[in-house]
């Protein structure tokens, strides 16, 4: 079976992201893949094999169908955690397995332990705290009850870890608000230091608190974003501009490359409407290129008459409406292309490219939504 379009997935570009990562926190703190979202895109299966041959033993996952994704493809015995989604009936399996999961609630807590003692296995937990982005976590509120549950069955259960998720690292304009929710974090653990509730693993960073925030790297960094070679944001990248090596101003690699090929070539006249609707008339006898991927396979609609790829180390704009299947490019100007000829929508063609972040400026899309919208049915291959 051969698909209307690939991705390439660069496992030199993840190596060269986890040097800058690793530069930045140092040699001791853990790195944990984050590949929730299908890898944000990638690919779990793909990037599995990269995140481990890069020397990492540690992924982060969302939910628990993800992670049984990675301990199915993990040839190294990664540690794997679960930072959000479960379901009761699997936990007993989950624990058998030895992945790790978040508990955010007495609920979960007591369901753990119960489980535990049945199995007779200590279920690793990592307990999340509410900090000020309300979203899961155990309220500062219900401290001394945690404190009680965690001692009374510290027998049966494997403190991995306390963390928490910040509300936007990645902008100034949370400044504040992640600061605050910095000092709560920080009360909870002197709190449970008192009790003498100790943790294996603090961790609190994601990829923006990590590059921004260098009092949020404790003894675990979970890196998402910035692993795949992406800045959370133009912020970030602006926040550490001054500390970049000049002869490398983006030391973040892009992964990810785009491919597909020219389906059939179209002669337009003047005056005719291209694609559904009236969105685009062709003001000049036009030559359109077809290419077979539209928003069924991830590329947006509100790319309509705005987006561009590349074709024999050319741009070439979409016109008219994104279709389900396909879109149109106006290929006027140039000569020589053919059906079955390369068409990049993300990568380099020759000495100009398509990047991320050009979809993102044309379509109000984020990095992380444009990349996690590409379904897993498209091809993807690891590349040295």
């Amino acid at each position: 079976m051969i698909a209307t379009s690939f991705l390439e997935i660069s496992a030199r570009a993840y190596r060269q992201n986890i040097r800058y990562i690793r530069s930045e926190i140092g040699p001791k703190t853990v790195i944990s893949a984050v590949v929730k979202g299908n890898a944000y895109g990638h690919g779990i299966q793909q990037m599995v094999e990269v995140v481990e041959k890069a020397g990492i033993r540690h992924f982060s996952t969302f939910s628990s169908d993800e992670a049984w994704e990675v301990l199915k493809y993990s040839k190294k015995k990664s540690e794997i955690m679960i930072m959000g989604m479960l379901y009761p009936e699997e936990l007993a399996d989950l624990i058998k397995a030895g992945i790790s999961f978040y508990v955010f609630d007495f609920q979960r807590l007591e369901l753990a332990v119960t489980i535990s003692k049945s199995l007779g296995i200590p279920g690793k937990i990592h307990i999340e705290l509410e900090t000020g982005f309300h979203r899961t976590g155990f309220e500062w509120s219900s401290r001394e009850r945690l404190a009680k549950a965690l001692l009374a069955d510290s027998s049966h259960i494997s403190l991995e870890g306390l963390c928490t998720h910040f509300a936007g690292a990645e902008s100034i304009s949370n400044f504040v608000r992640v600061k605050s929710q910095i000092e709560v974090y920080l009360r909870f653990r002197e709190y449970f230091t008192q009790k003498e509730v100790l943790f294996k693993k603090y961790h609190t960073a994601c990829s923006a608190a990590t590059l921004v925030f260098p009092e949020t790297i404790m003894d675990m960094v979970r890196i998402g974003i910035a692993g795949y070679g992406f800045w959370p944001t133009k912020e970030t990248f602006y926040a550490k501009l001054h500390s970049l090596p000049k002869a490398n101003k983006n030391p973040l690699k892009r992964l990810i490359t785009w491919k597909s090929t020219v389906m059939s070539i179209k002669q337009v006249k003047k005056g005719e409407f291209i694609g559904y609707g009236n969105s685009f008339m062709a003001l000049n006898n036009m030559r359109l290129a077809i290419v077979p991927v539209g928003y069924g396979h991830g590329y947006s609609r509100l790319l309509s008459n705005q987006g561009q790829v590349l074709i024999g180390g050319q741009y070439c704009q979409v016109v008219g409406t994104v279709m389900m299947n396909a879109i149109a490019l106006n290929i006027t100007k140039l000569k020589n292309i053919e059906v079955g000829d390369e068409v990049v929508l993300i990568g380099k063609q020759g000495n100009k490219e398509i990047t991320v972040a050009s979809f993102s400026e044309s379509t109000q899309q984020v990095n992380y939504e444009l990349l996690t919208r590409l379904p897993k049915d498209i091809p993807r291959k690891v590349i040295s």
